[in-house]
């Protein structure tokens, strides 16, 4: 499957719109799968405290180069997005959806030591998944992300999607819900 990047000035607005409506519990930004980093560069440009992480060196050497182009000021790291441990939950994932993710490389750098942050330090986290792998970015993201925190994917037909992680309570039992 061929790539088609994400519209940024769609993914810009939500981003804007997050900020103005202070949607965020706080500033803390985190793109998964960067690329260039131009997601990361945008949230940067809007004041939040943005990184991206991106598993092929190439493009983070490339992301940075651009990001000091601009002089902005993102923090964009080579390795996986996928949390150590994650491991059996992206095959988990696939599995209960019949999706392969034979070309998903977990076997990286662990990102997060380098940023000294776990994913659930982020409020805001981005993602433009491949076609089947949004059932994982989502299950990653309710298990690893903060309560409170939100997810905003790209989808094709240039539209975009915020959810918020909370924690429904009921019974004495903890449910997650988006």
């Amino acid at each position: 499957i061929g790539f088609v990047p994400s519209d940024f000035v769609t993914v810009y607005r939500a981003l804007e719109t997050i900020v103005q409506m202070n949607l965020a519990p706080g500033n803390a930004f985190c793109e998964w799968g960067s690329g260039f980093g131009v997601v990361a560069s945008l949230a940067s440009m809007l004041e939040m405290d943005a990184c991206g992480i991106e598993i092929d060196r190439g493009l983070v050497d490339d992301s940075r180069k651009l990001a000091d182009d601009f002089g902005l000021s993102v923090e964009l790291i080579h390795g996986s997005f996928i949390p150590r441990g994650g491991e059996a939950e992206v095959e988990r994932a696939f599995a209960a959806h019949g999706t392969d993710a034979s070309w998903l490389v977990t076997d990286a750098d662990n990102a997060y030591n380098e940023l000294g942050l776990d994913p659930d330090d982020f409020d805001l986290v981005f993602a433009y998944p491949w076609p089947g792998e949004e059932c994982l970015i989502e299950d990653l993201f309710d298990k690893y992300g903060a309560e409170g925190a939100l997810l905003l994917t790209y989808n094709q037909f240039d539209s975009v999607r915020l959810q918020r992680k909370v924690v429904k309570r009921t019974g004495g039992e903890v449910d997650r819900a988006r």
